[in-house]
């Protein structure tokens, strides 16, 4: 477990090495809809660009009114932090993500770059023909970069591999079902996040010497259990506090929690579409359900597969897509009558306000939970100590 955590801590350190011990290229990506199978099959290591909190003097002048968020990724990049990064990838994704990526090729135009568009329709009937046609775009500005052909062998790897990490963290996901989790929603965060900038073939190893372990830990403390929604994010603070004060995540729904490895590439002989359609039929994203809102019901069934008692809802601040969304997910949460505690944070975690909150919603709900040791229904669901 702990590798788990130096590697997320040391993640530029983790990048650096394997472009030093392999020879390849490291590509950075924003967006979990980016398909990272497409640049695993030509060698190279995509690597998510994450946010964490460092001086900015700069980016006021440049992406004034972006979340706090794209302007630390842009930061890190202008201080020096993603040096190793021989490339970079934006695609359809949010207006802030995209103005990350344009500002940091306008600054740093030696990188190589592109596009991709991903619909903003995963529904539309042609989305997934222009989804796998401009996946055969992207492999061939892969194989011109590299000068390296991708094959079909290369594809079928490719998805092997990330269908193999999937599952893998599908399991520990599974064993945050039990009643008293072996698991914290902190650690659960850590691995997930370490995950998005290793080599996912190394990751596996490390996932499937990991899990055996954690199946033997003995049942952890009972604790309310929480559904963690909104903006994604790049740390597991939020996890410690709510563990804190006597919490759980036993679930999240974030785009890179557990929508990130939601579901597996079906293989077909097209790979390719293979690839596409895994990426359209993902669970929706704040941006992309917009259609046939779908993100709700999902959420709810989130909920009840792991009898969560309550959510809490972290919106980065100036998150349109999320912003737009909530009151969509605020109404489903009132009509199945799953109490709710909704704030807003940044790239650091307003610390004191966010535990009185939480302190606030588990004081209110712990009362009446009857999985928790020591509930006496004749004592009006108080529970002993």
């Amino acid at each position: 477990m702990q590798t788990f955590s130096q590697i997320f801590e040391d993640r530029h350190a983790y990048a650096r090495e394997w472009k030093k011990r392999t020879g390849g290229k490291v590509l950075g990506y924003y967006c979990t809809y980016f398909p990272e199978e497409v640049a695993y099959a030509a060698g190279i290591l995509p690597v998510r660009i994450m946010a964490k909190h460092y001086p900015d003097d700069t980016t006021d002048r440049l992406m004034y009114g972006n979340c706090y968020v794209t302007r630390d990724m842009f930061n890190q990049f202008n201080l020096g932090f993603y040096d190793y990064v021989d490339g970079l990838i934006g695609n359809e994704s949010c207006q802030w993500w995209y103005n990350a990526f344009d500002v940091t090729m306008q600054m740093f135009p030696d990188l190589w770059s592109h596009y991709l568009f991903t619909p903003d329709y995963p529904d539309g009937n042609r989305s997934k023909d222009v989804l796998r046609s401009e996946l055969a775009i992207l492999k061939t500005k892969f194989e011109d970069w590299t000068g390296k052909a991708v094959t079909d062998a290369d594809l079928d790897n490719a998805i092997e591999v990330y269908n193999t990490n999937r599952r893998l963290l599908r399991r520990i996901y599974e064993l945050r079902r039990f009643n008293r989790p072996v698991i914290l929603g902190s650690e659960c965060m850590e691995i997930m996040l370490a995950n998005q900038i290793m080599d996912k073939a190394e990751a596996n190893k490390m996932l499937a010497e990991l899990i055996p372990q954690l199946e033997d830990r003995a049942p952890g403390e009972d604790r309310v259990r929480f559904i963690l929604l909104g903006s994604e994010t790049y740390d597991a603070e939020l996890e410690k506090l709510i563990e804190d004060a006597g919490g759980n995540v036993v679930i999240d729904e974030l785009d890179n929690g557990s929508a990130y490895i939601w579901n597996e590439t079906i293989p077909l002989k097209d790979r390719l579409m293979a690839i596409a359609l895994r990426y359209l039929s993902k669970p929706h994203s704040a941006l992309k359900d917009n259609v046939w809102r779908r993100r709700p019901e999902h959420i709810f069934r989130l909920s009840e597969d792991f009898q969560v008692d309550a959510a809490i809802i972290a919106k980065q601040i100036y998150c349109h897509p999320h912003g737009s969304d909530m009151y969509a997910v605020w109404k489903m949460l009132r009509e199945r009558n799953i109490p709710y505690h909704t704030f807003e944070r940044d790239t650091t975690l307003p610390y004191e306000e966010t535990r009185l909150g939480i302190e606030a919603l588990v004081n209110m709900v712990k009362p009446g939970m009857t999985h928790l040791h020591g509930w006496s229904a004749a004592d009006g669901g108080a529970v002993a100590g």
